[in-house]
């Protein structure tokens, strides 16, 4: 088995609070035998599930303090942006619960002309389903997963970041609670090899994984090999086009906003950013002194906007890319310096094709500005990248704004808006930024068993 450590580790000074053991191969074959009985013996209605997900979010409401200060424990994230994102875990499940009879109800099919009888669409279950987590959001991105997957009556195995044991354990025990059934969501401290036996196994009708194009790479490979589904929301570095404005400073704080959140380590966050020739010198300028004015402090004080990154292994990752730009011709308009695991707020330029920087994903408070000649140049610099899963178009041209929209090789397109994600709204990629959608009624989607049924 490979040697992967269940911790709570100090993400500024990489001490080691508090360790896990990681599930045997006996008590992992059991789990997902749980699973499996528990998804064969379920005979709950929707609206039971429904209620149930509903108290999820009761729940997460009243320990949102808890959950709140553990998720800033294990990755630095600014408390008031934990806050958030346990408000919003708690805000899709009740939209899912809302919605949950009307995303699960039969839908009819019209016949050819001259056929007889009736057909419809039944939706149902599939089976046990796997999700892989990442640090970055340890509330939110199981939310996304698992409350869809239990209205429709799958069964859920979680195998959470090896950094977030504790938020693990608390939004297993948030489930439980709430009054899923045993077998119906369990936690699994599993190894990389251990997860590879849970995707073969035929018990296994689905895995949804969130993290980088590599592990993406590697779990769809397996999936692929066993035939399960798998739904994957990987890297991005999206692109942050402005093309006009009548409110400058407006456009700058959203640029500042959607690059410093989550201390820079948010997938469809906002990276490069592509600014029309005649507002780039402007933009740039204003553009530098906010980020310059932001600066690292305790992440767990109120009022924080940016902490240290998530681990030392994710410092010493963005020193060496910030390193290498510098090296291959980049400049360095503000920041680049980093204090322990912090860095602060940086703005590079002069970023060109031959620059390693110019299609890596800095995960990291650091921007990319390029300068665009025109919408042309910035629709062929956005989408020159491995990656499509956000992008942030601002224009006052609301015929440029679509024009512009259906043009960007992405899965999101944000005009004139940022930090807008919502329970109601899918979110997913295309290209090397994975496939499938999470959120909304396309997320109540994916596990889904389409059952065509044709009465004559």
């Amino acid at each position: 088995m490979s040697d992967t450590v269940y911790a709570v580790t100090d993400p500024a000074t990489g001490e080691v609070l508090r360790r896990f053991p990681t599930i045997t191969d006996d008590e992992l074959r059991a789990a997902i035998a749980t699973a499996d009985r528990a998804h064969a013996e379920d005979a709950s209605t929707v609206a039971e599930r429904a209620a149930r997900l509903h108290r999820v979010a009761e729940l997460y409401r009243e320990r949102r303090e808890d959950l709140a200060a553990t998720i800033v424990r294990e990755m630095a994230k600014p408390i008031d942006q934990a806050l958030g994102e346990v408000d919003f875990c708690a805000d899709i499940h009740d939209f899912q619960a809302d919605h949950a009879e009307e995303f699960l109800a039969d839908q009819p099919i019209a016949l050819a002309p001259g056929s007889t009888g009736s057909a419809f669409i039944r939706k149902d279950s599939v089976g046990v389903l796997l999700g892989i987590m990442p640090w970055n959001f340890p509330a939110y991105q199981i939310a996304r997963f698992a409350g869809p997957a239990l209205l429709v009556g799958n069964t859920v195995l979680l195998k959470h970041a090896p950094q977030c044991p504790e938020s693990a354990l608390a939004i297993e025990g948030i489930f439980h609670e709430a009054g899923f059934p045993t077998g119906s969501y369990a936690n699994v401290f599993a190894t990389n090899d251990q997860v590879a036996d849970v995707i073969a196994d035929p018990r296994v009708q689905g895995v949804s994984l969130t993290g980088s194009a590599r592990a993406g790479a590697a779990v769809a490979e397996i999936a692929g090999r066993n035939l399960t589904k798998v739904v994957l929301e990987l890297g991005g570095s999206d692109p942050f086009i402005l093309l006009s404005t009548d409110d400058l400073d407006a456009v700058v704080a959203s640029a500042v906003a959607t690059r410093l959140e989550g201390n820079g380590q948010v997938c469809n966050a906002a990276k490069r950013f592509l600014v029309v020739d005649d507002l780039y010198d402007a933009f740039l300028t204003k553009f530098a002194a906010a980020m310059s004015a932001v600066t690292s402090s305790d992440p767990s004080t109120p009022g924080a906007e940016l902490g240290p990154l998530s681990s030392p292994a994710a410092a010493d990752r963005l020193q060496e890319q910030l390193d290498a730009a510098r090296a291959q011709g980049a400049t360095v308009v503000t920041g680049g310096d980093r204090h322990g695991n912090a860095f602060a707020p940086t703005v590079l330029t002069d970023v060109t094709p031959d620059n390693d920087a110019y299609r890596e994903e800095f995960f990291g408070p650091v921007a990319v500005v390029h300068r665009v000649a025109d919408e042309d140049d910035a629709v062929r610099l956005a989408n020159d990248t491995p990656f499509g899963l956000g992008s942030y178009l601002f224009t006052t041209d609301q015929e440029q704004a679509l024009r512009v929209a259906d043009r960007i090789e992405a899965g999101m397109v944000y005009v004139n808006i940022v930090g807008a994600d919502s329970p109601e709204l899918p979110f997913g990629g295309v290209k090397a930024s994975g496939f499938g959608r999470e959120l909304g009624a396309l997320g109540a989607d994916e596990f889904v068993n389409k059952k065509l049924i044709r009465i004559g």
